[in-house]
C-alpha cells in the first residue's frame, strides 16, 4: 500500500514543466543540434519494391556542389547484425544494416545515401543518382491479393469452442479487414552521429523512444563497448511506435560519420519517413461467436492474419485481449503472419489490440442485433469478472462503471435501436458503442534524484518523453514527496548517462519510472536526515527517522528548518539518492489491464453523401491519474486518432507491383480541424495500488482500442450497411 496518503500535487492538474521550452523553441529537437563541421545526409530510395540492383550511376551526383561521398553496396564498412533490442510478441528480429546486398524487398527501400555538406545540396545530389533494376515476377502486393494463410505464431485454447460453437442456437461468422496505417508523427526521423576520440566514442543525437535499445543495437553493430555509445533524445516530436525500432538511415548516417571523419546529420523527408520506419500492418480477421438465446457466450474464435516484411518478422497480436475480454468457457486465438514486399511494421499506438477490439467489438454488435438485444446489455450480460484467461482476479476492474457512466452521459437509455429511425435535419443519426482494453505492463527503470543547496531538486532518469508529460511527472513526484514546489524540481531524461530507464511504448512509462523516482527520493531524503542528525546538524542528536519532510524542510523535536539551510551548514552542495523499482510477483496474484467504453454518434447526409463523427463520450478506468489534464489530452488524441482509424487512413500500395502510392502528407489523409467531434472523458479515479504504490496505469494506448468498432458500429444504426472493412469509404455507403 502506498504511503503517500494525500494527494498535494500527484493527481491534480499541473501544467506541463517543458511547456514554456516548446512554446518559446528552447526545447531541443534532434533536428535543431548542429555541430562544427557537419554534413548532411539524403537517402536514395528505390524505386521497385521486388527485384535486383543492377547498377548504380553516381558520376552526375558526385559532381554536383557541395557532394562529399556517396554511400551504397559497393562502398560501405563491412558490420555487425544485431538482434533487435525490442522483442514484440514472438518476433525475434535483427536489424537489417542499409546497403547489405543487391536485392531490393520493398518500395522505398535504401540504395546510397548522399553527404554533402547542406542539406540542400545532399537533396538535390540525391534525385541525380541514377538506378537500373532487375524488377522480378512473384511480388506479394499485400494480404488483399493472396489467399495465403501465412505462417502460425500464435494459439491459444480453452474448453471446446469449436464443439460450442457447432451446437449454439446463435452463431457469427464474420471476417473484418483493416488497411496499413502510417504513424505520422509531427516529428520526423532523424540522427545526428558523430564520433570522438579516434572513433573510439560515439555520441548520436537521434530520435527514439528507446535510447538504451539504439545504444546496445549501435554497440553491437558497430563492435563497441555499450559505455562508449552515448545516445541523446531530449525531446520528441511523438512517435506512436515507429520510434521505438533503430532503422537503416541511423545505421547509415553512424557509418557515415565514422567513413569521412565528420558529424553526418540525417532528416528523413516525409516521404521516406513513410516507406522505411514501419507503420501499423493490415490485418484480416475472421470471427466466429456462438451464443445462447440469452446472450450468454458460448463460443469465441478469433482468427487473425496480419502482414510483415520479407526482412523481418514481426507479429501484431490481434487476438492479444480477446480471451481476458469476456466471461466464456469456450475460446480460442489464433495469430497467423504473411510476408508481403513492403517495408518492415512495426508497433503503433495500442499493436494488435487496436486491430483486434475492432473486430471483436464490432462481431458483439452484430451478435446483439442477431438477438435482438441491447448491445449495452450484451456486454453487461458477458461481463468478466475475473480474468478468464489466467484464472487470476483483477487488481482492478470498474468496466462496468465505465460502461453505465459513459451510458448515461451519452443519453443511450433515449437510443431508438431501429436502423434510420433517428434523425436531425437532412442527417440520419447512428449512435453505436465498444469497449476498450489495454495490458497493464511494467519494466525495470532506475533513477537519481539530488537535493540541491540552493533549496531546488533535480531528477535524472534514462527514460524519454515523447510528448506525454513524462517530464511533468516525474517532476510532480518529487514535490510530492519532497514539498519543492514543482518549478523547482529539474528534469532530466533521454540521455544514456542517466540511470537506465524503460522505452516510452506500451503505456509502461508512467508505472515504471515513477516508482523508481520516488525510491530515489526516499534515498536523497534519508541522507539528507543522516546530514541533519549527524554531528553539529540542526536535528544532532534526533534519529533520522523522528524527522517528517513537509514543504522542503524537516521537522522534529518542535522545529523546522529547511533543505538549503541544513545543506549549508555543512557546506554541501547536495545529497543524491539512487533508486529502482521492477516487477514483481504480483502477476502470480493478479491480472492487470485498463480499461474504458466509448460511445460516438456519427451523423450521415445520404443528399450529399457526407458521414462525420458528431460526438464521443467515453469512461475509461487507469487506475489513478498522475496528472488528469495531460491523461485526459492523451485518450482525446487518441479517439481523434481512432477516427482516422475508422474513417479516413490507410497505406495505398499500387496491387501491380507494392508500389507505395500514397507517401505523403497530402495523399495519406487524416483527422482535421473540421472534423473534431464533441468529445467528453472522463477518467474514473480508482487507484490500483496493487500495481505500483501511486496506482497508476498507462493512458497512452487504452483511448484507441474500441473506437473505431464504436463508429462502424454507429454506421450500421444510422445506414444498415455493416462495414468490416476499414476505413469506412463513402463509396462503400453508397
Amino acid at each position: 500500500m502506498s504511503d503517500i496518503t494525500e494527494p498535494h500535487v500527484v493527481g491534480r492538474r499541473t501544467p506541463r514543466v517543458d511547456g514554456v521550452d516548446k512554446l518559446t523553441g528552447r526545447a531541443d529537437y534532434t533536428v535543431d543540434h548542429r555541430l562544427e563541421g557537419m554534413l548532411y545526409g539524403y537517402p536514395v530510395p528505390a524505386s521497385i519494391a521486388h527485384g535486383t540492383l543492377e547498377s548504380l550511376t553516381l558520376d552526375a551526383a558526385r559532381a554536383m556542389p557541395g557532394v562529399v561521398d556517396i554511400l551504397h553496396h559497393g562502398h560501405f564498412p563491412d558490420l555487425h547484425r544485431s538482434p533487435n533490442s525490442i522483442r514484440q510478441g514472438d518476433a525475434v528480429s535483427e536489424v537489417r544494416l542499409p546497403f547489405e546486398d543487391d536485392r531490393i524487398h520493398y518500395h522505398g527501400q535504401y540504395i546510397a545515401l548522399v553527404v554533402a555538406e547542406t542539406f540542400a545540396q545532399a537533396r538535390a545530389a540525391a534525385f541525380r543518382v541514377e538506378a537500373r533494376y532487375h524488377q522480378e515476377a512473384g511480388v506479394m502486393t499485400g494480404l488483399a491479393a493472396s489467399d495465403d494463410e501465412g505462417e502460425e505464431v500464435r494459439h491459444y485454447t480453452r474448453g471446446e469452442p469449436e464443439l460450442a460453437f457447432g451446437i449454439a442456437p446463435v452463431i457469427l461468422d464474420e471476417t473484418y479487414t483493416m488497411a496499413a496505417e502510417s504513424h505520422l508523427p509531427l516529428e520526423p526521423h532523424a540522427t545526428l552521429a558523430e564520433w570522438r576520440e579516434a572513433n573510439q566514442r560515439l555520441v548520436v543525437h537521434e530520435s527514439t523512444q528507446g535510447v538504451f535499445y539504439q545504444r546496445n543495437a549501435l554497440a553491437r553493430i558497430f563492435d563497441l563497448p555499450p559505455e562508449r555509445v552515448e545516445v541523446i533524445s531530449h525531446y520528441i516530436g511523438s512517435g506512436f511506435g515507429n520510434k521505438l525500432f533503430m532503422w537503416p538511415h541511423a545505421v547509415a548516417t553512424v557509418a557515415a560519420a565514422r567513413m569521412l571523419g565528420r558529424p553526418v546529420k540525417t532528416v528523413l523527408p516525409r516521404q521516406q519517413d513513410m516507406m522505411t520506419t514501419g507503420h501499423r500492418p493490415a490485418s484480416r480477421q475472421r470471427i466466429r461467436l456462438g451464443a445462447e438465446l440469452d446472450g450468454s457466450l458460448a463460443s469465441i474464435q478469433h482468427d487473425s492474419l496480419t502482414e510483415t516484411s520479407s526482412v523481418d518478422r514481426y507479429v501484431d497480436a490481434c487476438g492479444g485481449a480477446t480471451p481476458s475480454a469476456y466471461a466464456c468457457d469456450s475460446v480460442a486465438t489464433r495469430q497467423r503472419i504473411l510476408s508481403v514486399h513492403h517495408g518492415t511494421p512495426c508497433p503503433m499506438r495500442a499493436p494488435g489490440e487496436a486491430s483486434g477490439v475492432f473486430a471483436l467489438e464490432s462481431a458483439i454488435d452484430e451478435l446483439a442485433v442477431a438477438l435482438d438485444m441491447d448491445p449495452l446489455a450484451l456486454r453487461l450480460k458477458n461481463y468478466a469478472h475475473r480474468d478468464p484467461q489466467h484464472g487470476l482476479p483483477w487488481s482492478s476492474k470498474h468496466l462496468d462503471r465505465c460502461l453505465e457512466s459513459a451510458a448515461e452521459r451519452f443519453g443511450w437509455a433515449s437510443r431508438d435501436p431501429a436502423i434510420g429511425s433517428m434523425g436531425d435535419g437532412d442527417e440520419i443519426i447512428g449512435q453505436g458503442m465498444a469497449s476498450a482494453t489495454w495490458f497493464a505492463g511494467r519494466q525495470p527503470c532506475a533513477a537519481e534524484v539530488t537535493l540541491r543547496a540552493d533549496g531546488s531538486a533535480c531528477a535524472a532518469c534514462g527514460t524519454q518523453d515523447i510528448g506525454t508529460g513524462t517530464y511533468t511527472i516525474v517532476a510532480q513526484t518529487v514535490a510530492e514527496l519532497t514539498g519543492v514546489p514543482v518549478a523547482r524540481v529539474e528534469v532530466r531524461l533521454g540521455e544514456t548517462r542517466l540511470p537506465a530507464g524503460p522505452l516510452s511504448g506500451g503505456s509502461m512509462t508512467t508505472a515504471s519510472a515513477l516508482p523508481a523516482v520516488a525510491a530515489a527520493t526516499r534515498e536523497a531524503l534519508a541522507a539528507l536526515k543522516e546530514v541533519a542528525t549527524g554531528p553539529g546538524g540542526h536535528f544532532a542528536g534526533l534519529a533520522p527517522a523522528a524527522l517528517e519532510v513537509e514543504a522542503g524542510t524537516l521537522q522534529g523535536d518542535s522545529r523546522r528548518t529547511g533543505f538549503a539551510e541544513i545543506l549549508a551548514r555543512h557546506r554541501l552542495s547536495g545529497v543524491t539518492g539512487e533508486g529502482s523499482a521492477a516487477p514483481g510477483d504480483e502477476r502470480r496474484e493478479f491480472s492487470f489491464r485498463s480499461f474504458g467504453a466509448h460511445f460516438v454518434e456519427v451523423r450521415w447526409d445520404p443528399g450529399i453523401s457526407r458521414l462525420r463523427v458528431a460526438r464521443v463520450v467515453s469512461s475509461i478506468d487507469i487506475g489513478r491519474a498522475i496528472n488528469p489534464v495531460a491523461a485526459r489530452n492523451q485518450v482525446e488524441g487518441a479517439i481523434v486518432m481512432g477516427i482516422g482509424m475508422g474513417l479516413l487512413e490507410g497505406l495505398d500500395y499500387d496491387p501491380r507491383d507494392a508500389r507505395l502510392i500514397n507517401a505523403n502528407a497530402a495523399d495519406y489523409r487524416i483527422p482535421v480541424h473540421a472534423d473534431m467531434p464533441e468529445i467528453d472523458v472522463e477518467l474514473l479515479d480508482y487507484p490500483d495500488y496493487r500495481f505500483n504504490e501511486f496506482g497508476a496505469r498507462g493512458i497512452g494506448e487504452i483511448g484507441l482500442t474500441g473506437i473505431a468498432a464504436a463508429i462502424a458500429n454507429a454506421v450500421h444504426h444510422a445506414t444498415g450497411k455493416r462495414v468490416r472493412d476499414l476505413p469506412i469509404t463513402l463509396e462503400t455507403l453508397l
